[in-house]
């Protein structure tokens, strides 16, 4: 029984010391998603780029605001097939508007993923060149349920990647 307990004692000591050498570091993806200069330069520069699409989709929805307004302050006066004419052509207008509001939709996600990703590219060469230089045995970024600040590496990240922007 003594040798059983020292065989474990023995075994637990070896395996505490060896992880008492390791350099472990946790980055926050969502902080860095949030907070690095490329994802505000890629918010910019995603505004930009669909601005005058955005722009249009609102004439065209005000736009027809006015003339469904127009149509129910003059509907009383006009005639049956007049009405549904135009009921008929503000029906049309609402769907083309919900197809190119649809459209604008997918496209500002289609190209935010792709900056997203091109993104997470840049912070995963960050993290390997960082554990590379600092000797970091373990870096872990998902799947974690919790990580104490000093293994929070997140800040050291946001700094290289505002140097390489």
């Amino acid at each position: 029984m003594k040798k059983l307990f020292l065989v474990f004692f023995l075994f637990f000591s070896m395996h505490t010391f060896a992880y008492a050498e390791l350099k472990i570091g946790f980055v926050k993806v969502d902080q860095i998603l949030k907070d690095a200069p490329q994802a505000a330069e890629s918010n910019k520069k995603l505004e930009s780029e669909f601005k005058v699409r955005t722009e249009k989709l609102k004439k065209e929805i005000s736009d027809l605001n006015k003339e469904e307004k127009d149509f129910q302050k003059n509907s009383i006066t006009m005639n049956d097939s007049d009405k549904e004419k135009k009921q008929k052509k503000l029906q049309n207008l609402r769907i083309d508007i919900q197809r190119t509001e649809r459209e604008l939709r997918e496209d500002i996600d289609l190209r935010r993923r792709e900056e997203i990703t091109k993104l997470q590219n840049k912070v995963t060469k960050v993290i390997e060149t960082l554990a590379e230089r600092d000797k970091f045995d373990l870096i872990l970024y998902t799947g974690v349920a919790y990580a104490g600040d000093k293994v929070d590496i997140t800040p050291l990240i946001l700094k290289e990647l505002a140097v390489i922007k």
